[in-house]
């Protein structure tokens, strides 16, 4: 599958993808633990820019997100005027791994609701631009809930087992080489459906 494929599917997504708020809940909670005033975050798979403008609220000195589709960062930058005006997130379209970023460079890296569509291939990407000590944070969605179908079931690699626990949640980084690694579950209850992923938190070694 080409990256245009990819790219056109997830531009059929953006229009409506802010009036889903779980999506702004999992991105607040993956970045609250984080150390605040790191010089450099990346968002990995930036969507809307949820988790981007999460990280604001660390004081970084710079953002860097990126997303595959042009519509996705496009209703992302058209947030900015209000809620980054002072121009600290930079936003690109193209692919986000590998992220546009040196080796060793970032002090953070994010990855909200967008695990399941990178694959495993993204550990070895993040590993690579965090500097030593860096923190890692993403969400994962679960296998005992997570079942793709049709058409959708196209865009999800094949190289991530999804995790059925906490342990196996924090495994993938683990396995991956990260360290200090803690994994939590995530719920809300919206009245007529719950809805939960696993939080992993990580260190560069």
């Amino acid at each position: 599958m080409t990256d245009e494929t990819r790219a056109a599917f997830f531009d059929e997504t953006a229009e409506h993808y802010d009036e889903d708020d779980f999506h702004a809940l999992v991105a607040d909670a993956l970045v609250s633990p984080l150390p605040s005033a790191p010089e450099l975050v990346l968002d990995v798979a930036t969507g809307t820019g949820f988790a981007a403008y999460a990280a604001l609220g660390l004081k970084p000195a710079r953002v860097l997100a990126v997303d595959l589709s042009p519509a996705m960062v496009a209703r992302a930058t058209a947030k900015a005027a209000a809620s980054d005006p002072a121009g600290v997130i930079e936003w690109r379209v193209g692919p986000a791994v590998p992220m546009p970023a040196p080796d060793s460079s970032a002090d953070v890296v994010l990855c909200a609701s967008s695990l399941h569509f990178l694959g495993a291939v993204a550990f070895e990407d993040w590993l690579r631009v965090l500097k030593p000590g860096g923190r890692l944070a993403f969400s994962v969605v679960s296998g005992a809930r997570f079942k793709p179908s049709g058409p959708f079931a196209e865009f999800v690699p094949r190289d991530l087992a999804f995790p059925l626990d906490e342990a196996g949640a924090g495994a993938l980084a683990s396995s991956a080489g990260f360290v200090d690694v803690t994994a939590r579950t995530f719920t809300v209850d919206g009245g007529d459906r719950v809805r939960s992923v696993f939080l992993v938190h990580a260190t560069a070694p």
